[in-house]
């Protein structure tokens, strides 16, 4: 039987400026649809060039996922500075390490 993944996943731009929150089933497939529609003004995060992954985290279950991520939304930005540069110091660039 196939485990079913749940993501929650934070991207930003080139400038670090703006972050976008999101949660998925495949966070391969939503990162090539956000990196498609950058420059995009049809969703907030085509509008920022937001498509660089900086976080994420895995739930089993989507309404945990769904509920983190409402979580995550209502966050100050220094928070959500804080969460990030706990996984990532550096806020590299995740995209090339996600190969699910």
């Amino acid at each position: 039987m196939i485990r079913k993944r749940y993501y929650i996943y934070i991207i930003t731009n080139s400038s670090k400026r703006s972050l976008y929150i999101g949660v998925t089933n495949s966070l391969k497939t939503r990162l090539e649809q956000h990196y498609l529609n950058r420059g995009s003004n049809s969703s907030w995060a085509g509008r920022y060039y937001c498509y660089f992954l900086v976080y994420y985290e895995e739930y089993k279950y989507i309404n945990d996922a769904i509920k983190r991520e409402k979580q995550l939304k209502g966050w100050n930005r220094a928070k959500k500075e804080v969460l990030i540069s706990r996984m990532n110091p550096e806020w590299r660039n995740l995209n090339g390490e996600i190969s699910f």
